[in-house]
């Protein structure tokens, strides 16, 4: 089948390019057209705090949408500003988008002690809260002007775009293949083949937008992986295309041989993303359906277009582009030679590898799951700002409150929320708790409940947790009503807990389904198990740095981290779905070359030096692609932009040259023919999907089968 789609992409260069031009065209008119809206929240079904909005909204509804507070300073006194203040926030008050604003000086306002620092309480229409934040912060500029310092506390006025990382990718992509093919037009093929793919790729996630819930970082995900497997793709296979035309084929020859050796393990590599990204579905949260739709959307195109797109663009400058001659590839008697090495030191190899992976995943044994607050953004942020004023003037978790939602069905419970409020006033840890607010036909109150710690302090969690299991119980017993803990800081907690509980599963799926399309593709037990293993001994080693970085603060001024959080619930799940799938793209790449080279040869430790000085320059430029990408996002303003980019370059750096360089020569040359043992009734039973199907010249001896004297290992 790849032979036929390569020939026919050569034989109708044009027509195929044209149609990949057109497909870009129609795909982003279609998108700008029919293109859905971006979700930025998420509901989380059976949790505590959902329940708290689900009454809200029900209940209350004009209080279902999100709210914000500004926050002012004035150094002899709020009070002698008062006029300017009301008068801000008068104007802002008539906003569209605003459902209310509040006022420190009403008679439940708020000023501190010092009477220097005071909030008010913006809620916001639902949906409507983003379209407003750039005119409240304009308003304030005249404040400012009059001595009034004004800040804004929420997740609405947090700055910081992520950084233009496709841009970044492309030049550093440009400068790495350029170094590593030598030639401009070889260079320039991955990336046009990666540009175009890309393109329609994005525009997909803009139409799986309008029919499955979709995050609005989407774009930002798909596009880092689109670009980063797309130009890996196309490097593979133009460095195939590039070996067999050193070997004297004419340029159909050598792009029929590329696409059906290095082509085929493509396709294999791009199923193993695939299957990593949709693997989130099994977080069963709603919100990340479109995200794994999408991105692995954005990788299937990018191997369509490698298998016909690049094959097209061969057919019309392949001529021009130089061939490799294997007797003067000095490149590969350099990487055959540190194959050997350690082939002769297979055992120190083998042992200092995965002691520098143990030691680098022991912090992951103490991540904590949560999310950082604002006091953990850069000072240069007006979150920050007003989480420092909000603490010194109030408490540390007066900017994320716990919201108290009392359900009261019949008379008798309707005296419930005063008897609550009074409970958790008397309870340690409480700094402040609201008069219970009823609706107009009592059937629920709300209550607002203040910490006297941060959102990301332990003890806060801890608080939340006695309020739910200890204080609302018991003063709730005997009566019908009930009483739901939400806010911001609830919402996190029972978010961290929510992945962490269901991170599990999804790690499992994803590895139990990689092993078994690698115990296809390569007829062995042990190749796939130790892929599996090292591939996960990798991304552990990545945690670990996330955790000694950003949860211990190590290092945290190298990074522009100011101070250890709790680790975002996101990360793990983002950084195992992306870099596994990356990893296995350089574990399938590998092993191919190993595989097709035992199957010519019999000869285990010549096929593994082989193999490995074959792929050793390509995969180590592909990693320095990525690296390059996912580095980028350090130089980010925002906490998790950074944690993310260190995350993700850490691990395919350490994927690329711990694992691939080190422990896979080493601990191949260690099990010798036994990397190829099959079970005869498992080859019985098991699909073929082979790899690299063609150029098998050699006496290869097979898969060891139950017949052979390896059965018993």
């Amino acid at each position: 089948m790849l032979r036929t789609l390569a020939d026919f992409s050569y034989r109708r260069r044009w027509i195929v390019v044209a149609f990949w031009v057109l497909a870009l065209g129609a795909t982003t008119v279609a998108n700008s057209s029919f293109g859905g809206e971006w979700r930025s929240g998420a509901r989380l079904d059976g949790t505590d705090s959902q329940r708290a909005y689900d009454l809200v909204e029900k209940y209350i509804p004009e209080k279902s949408g999100s709210s914000a507070s500004i926050v002012f300073e004035v150094a002899n006194g709020v009070g002698t500003k008062r006029v300017a203040i009301e008068k801000y926030l008068a104007e802002i008050r008539a906003e569209k988008g605003v459902q209310d604003v509040g006022s420190p000086f009403a008679a439940d306002g708020q000023i501190s002690e010092s009477g220097t620092i005071a909030f008010a309480t913006v809620d916001f229409e639902q949906d409507a809260e983003f379209s407003v934040v750039d005119t409240l912060q304009e308003k304030a500029a005249a404040l400012k002007r009059d001595g009034v310092i004004t800040e804004f506390s929420g997740f609405q006025f947090t700055g910081g775009e992520l950084p233009a990382s496709e841009i970044f990718g492309l030049i550093a992509a440009a400068v790495i293949l350029l170094i590593a093919f030598g030639s401009v037009v070889a260079a320039g093929l991955p990336i046009i083949t990666a540009i175009i793919g890309i393109g329609i790729g994005l525009g997909s996630v803009g139409l799986w937008a309008a029919v499955v819930d979709t995050p609005d970082f989407t774009v930002q995900v798909a596009s880092m992986i689109g670009i980063g497997v797309g130009i890996d793709y196309a490097l593979f296979i133009v460095t195939r295309f590039r070996e067999s035309k050193g070997r004297g084929n004419d340029v159909r020859s050598a792009i029929l041989e590329a696409s059906t050796t290095a082509g085929r393990a493509v396709v294999f590599a791009g199923l193993t993303v695939v299957v990593s990204l949709l693997g989130m579905i099994l977080m069963r949260l709603k919100f990340l359906n479109g995200l794994a739709i999408g991105s692995s959307t954005a990788v299937a195109v990018a191997v369509l277009a490698a298998m016909t797109l690049l094959p097209a663009l061969l057919a019309i400058v392949g001529k021009r582009i130089k061939p490799v001659f294997a007797h003067t590839d000095s490149k590969r008697s350099v990487w055959e030679g540190w194959s050997r090495l350690l082939q002769r030191r297979a055992v120190p190899a083998a042992a200092l590898g995965m002691i520098a992976l143990v030691a680098l995943s022991i912090p992951t044994l103490f991540i904590r799951l949560g999310e950082a607050d604002a006091g953990s953004s850069p000072k240069t942020e007006t979150v920050r700002r007003a989480h420092d004023l909000l603490a010194e003037g109030f408490t540390p978790g007066f900017e994320s409150p716990f919201l108290v939602v009392v359900e009261t069905p019949d008379n008798a419970s309707q005296a419930t929320p005063a008897m609550l409020a009074s409970e958790i006033r008397k309870t340690p840890g409480i700094a402040f708790v609201t008069e219970p607010q009823p609706t107009e036909d009592g059937r629920a109150a709300l209550l607002t409940a203040i910490a006297t710690t941060s959102p990301q302090d332990r003890k806060t969690d801890s608080l939340l947790h006695h309020l739910r299991n200890d204080v609302i119980p018991k003063a709730l017993e005997g009566s019908n009503a009930k009483a739901f803990v939400g806010g911001a800081a609830a919402s996190n907690t029972d978010f961290a807990t929510f992945i962490g509980q269901r991170l599990p599963y999804f790690i499992g799926a994803v590895l139990v389904i990689s092993f078994l399309l690698l115990l296809a593709m390569f007829r062995s037990v042990l190749v796939p198990l130790k892929a599996v293993i090292m591939n996960l001994l990798s991304i552990g080693a990545a945690y670990g740095v996330m955790v000694a970085v950003f949860q211990w603060g190590w290092f945290g001024s190298l990074f522009g981290v100011s101070q250890g959080a709790p680790i975002a619930p996101w990360a793990p799940m983002m950084l195992f779905a992306i870099v596994f799938g990356l990893s296995m793209d350089y574990e399938v790449f590998l092993l191919s070359k190993i595989r097709e080279r035992y199957d010519e040869t019999g000869d285990n430790s010549m096929a593994v030096a082989q193999g490995v000085a074959a792929t050793a320059r390509v995969i180590t430029a592909a990693a320095a692609i990525m690296v390059f990408v996912f580095g980028f996002f350090v130089f980010g303003s925002q906490r998790e932009i950074k944690l993310i980019g260190l995350g993700l370059a850490t691990a395919v750096f350490i994927d690329a040259t711990i694992v691939r360089l080190v422990l896979v020569p080493a601990t191949m040359e260690l099990l010798g023919d036994r990397n190829w043992w099959l079970p005869r009734w498992l080859d019985r039973i098991v699909p073929h999907l082979d790899v690299e199907p063609t150029h098998r010249t050699g006496p290869g001896v097979g898969p060891v089968t139950s017949d052979s004297p390896l059965s018993g290992w």
